[in-house]
């Protein structure tokens, strides 16, 4: 446990990278190590102008890119047993998988499709990498949930046909899809509407799949399973506003929620600690058993903090004027080795930070910090949820579908073929 904090607390920069193109880093993913056939050191990053970006995880130096979507990207996450297969879902109505080993390729291995009106604002691949999922704006009245089998013939171009949709969980645009860390079937999911809902897709139809609804009263930004034995969820919401809830409860008497708070902002610090003006994201660090979140201010400040059942206790703060000089979007810790945090945002730059490392003078980092390519790209503005970040602000209120489902374990339609 110590050993984390002492590590998180001598944290400094040793490698940046800034595009040339200034684009906002929206999202950032690493490439699973564990399996024999990858090395696990690419970094994947989802940019503002609708490219996505492949890093070496030690020194940043950029190895390709893919730039097939012509709308913003609203997620990408690696395979987990085809760690070289890269997801990425978009606005443009297409989720799609690149081969990390062919950076720079003319167009992704495959291609999913469902409705031609669909937006997508979320996706995930499942343990297995057999089911693909993808959350949709709301259309009209209606927002789904499409499903794809990912075992679909993987040529270029080729283009999976939807399994089917769930259609009735959701009253608003979806904005996370989560699937568990290890059972294939387990779902989370999160929208504008507040709702946090929970499938087991081993079920029949939508009614029978959903488990559990959770209110978080806001609309929800970010969905992430923690736990030792996985079983708890962490919500957050573009209100800056932290949930965390124990699923294993499901079947006692005892409330769901660990601990909640509709505004991290208006928290008290606790002694030692610094308030925040935004949250930038949340990971589940398996080896040292504790919730990572990371919280940004205005002026530049990076604090990293502790989600317990008696709410967030500050691990260390990143040092301020060597960083970003803009909102941080995204971030990830590896536990791997002597531990790594990679953060990205809105001033076009990536950022390694390791336990006492030291970054490159500038005459040395120089070749580091410009992308190799010279394409002249227009900024396309952040992906539309955003809230605190610039994009158009959703608050649920817990309205609607909040107030109807709560924690209930509510109804819905069929598994609708597509």
């Amino acid at each position: 446990m110590e050993a984390v904090e002492q590590r998180l607390r001598s944290l400094s920069i040793t490698q940046r990278v800034r595009l040339r193109d200034s684009a906002y880093l929206l999202d950032v993913t690493l490439q699973p190590g564990s399996s024999p056939c990858s090395s696990g050191s690419v970094l994947a990053v989802a940019c503002s102008d609708h490219r996505l970006h492949l890093h070496h995880k030690e020194t940043l130096r950029q190895l390709g890119e893919y730039r097939g979507h012509t709308a913003p990207v609203c997620g990408v996450t690696f395979g987990h047993a085809s760690p070289d297969l890269l997801i990425s879902g978009s606005e443009d109505g297409t989720v799609r998988a690149w081969d990390v080993r062919r950076p720079g390729s003319a167009g992704a291995v495959q291609e999913f499709r469902g409705d031609p009106t669909h937006r997508y604002a979320s996706v995930d691949v499942n343990a297995s990498d057999v089911v693909v999922c993808a959350g949709t704006e709301l259309l009209d009245e209606d927002s789904f949930l499409v499903f794809w089998d990912a075992r679909s013939p993987a040529t270029a171009g080729g283009k999976g046909r939807p399994l089917g949709v769930y259609s009735e969980s959701h009253s608003d645009d979806v904005t996370r899809v989560r699937f568990h860390p290890w059972d294939k079937d387990r779902l989370a999911t999160g929208g504008a509407d507040g709702l946090v809902n929970v499938f087991d897709l081993r079920q029949g139809s939508e009614d029978e799949a959903l488990l559990a609804t959770c209110n978080a009263g806001d609309s929800v930004a970010e969905v992430r399973w923690a736990g030792h034995r996985s079983d708890r969820l962490l919500c957050l919401t573009h209100g800056e506003g932290l949930h965390y809830w124990d699923l294993g409860r499901l079947d006692t008497e005892e409330p769901l929620a660990l601990y909640g708070v509709p505004d991290a902002r208006r928290l008290t610090p606790p002694k030692g600690g610094h308030s925040v003006d935004y949250l930038v994201g949340a990971q589940w660090l398996q080896e040292a058993q504790r919730l990572l979140v990371l919280g940004g201010t205005s002026e530049g400040d990076l604090h990293l903090m502790e989600c317990t059942e008696g709410g967030l206790q500050p691990l260390g703060s990143l040092p301020r004027g060597a960083g970003h000089t803009a909102v941080v979007r995204c971030f990830l810790w590896d536990e791997a080795g002597e531990g790594v945090l990679v953060t990205g945002g809105e001033d076009a730059q990536l950022l390694l930070w390791k336990p006492g490392g030291a970054e490159p003078t500038l005459a040395g980092r120089q070749a580091t910090m410009k992308s190799p390519s010279a394409l002249k790209l227009d900024l396309h503005k952040c992906h539309r949820y955003q809230g605190r970040h610039g994009g158009r602000e959703r608050s649920a209120g817990g309205g609607g579908g909040g107030e109807k489902r709560g924690e209930e374990r509510g109804g819905g339609s069929a598994w609708k073929n597509h």
